[in-house]
């Protein structure tokens, strides 16, 4: 419901860390928003079951990398289509560094990255959301940051869609194709996780 207004929203595409118990995880988000001046505070949103998010709550600290148009779309394959719950995000991940408390950001395709310390935390339903003040954050590069409809429009794979054909279905958060004529109403994208109303229909 209301899908195409809600896609009218400005966002912009972000890297968010975290670390606790010796483990580190990161994913992709889209709201993160400076909410206060003095004192600086900022707010980010992170569903539930996302295992950076479990970090978060137990360390009480978070990283945004802002990711900027020259992100490529490795990073949010990476960083967005698998759990931290089945793979190490940062072990073997090059484009890295830390804050001077420990906690992993991207630095590749970002401009800048902004540290928080935990002050609430609101439960949104599928969501929660973090508010925290901004401790320590460093300037990366001076490349524009990336918007979301910039993302579609210049980093993610677009499948040369065919006027005749199979009929099958296509994520337009991160372009998972589903093959078949019906897309089930329960439907899950295995990549994104975002539901079938982020479908639309193609040829293929």
């Amino acid at each position: 419901m209301f899908e195409k207004e809600m896609r009218n929203l400005t966002y912009g595409l972000f890297v968010l860390s975290a670390a606790a118990d010796g483990k580190s995880s990161g994913c992709i988000i889209n709201t993160a928003m400076q909410v206060t001046d003095t004192p600086l505070k900022m707010a980010i949103c992170v569903n539930k079951n996302s295992f950076t998010g479990q970090l978060i709550r137990k360390s009480r600290r978070f990283v945004v990398s802002v990711l900027d148009e020259k992100a490529d779309f490795d990073i949010f394959r990476h960083f967005g289509f698998q759990s931290g719950k089945d793979v190490d995000k940062f072990a073997d991940w090059k484009e890295k560094a830390e804050t001077p408390d420990g906690v992993p950001y991207q630095t590749r395709g970002a401009n800048a990255w902004i540290e928080c310390e935990v002050d609430e935390e609101i439960d949104l339903g599928t969501h929660l959301m973090y508010i925290g003040f901004v401790t320590n954050a460093d300037i990366l590069s001076d490349v524009p940051s990336a918007s979301y409809t910039y993302y579609h429009e210049h980093i993610k794979p677009r499948q040369e869609e065919k006027k005749e054909g199979r009929k099958a279905w296509r994520c337009i958060i991160c372009g998972y194709i589903y093959e078949g004529a019906d897309l089930p109403a329960d439907f899950i994208c295995p990549w994104c996780k975002h539901p079938a109303s982020d479908f639309e229909p193609i040829m293929i």
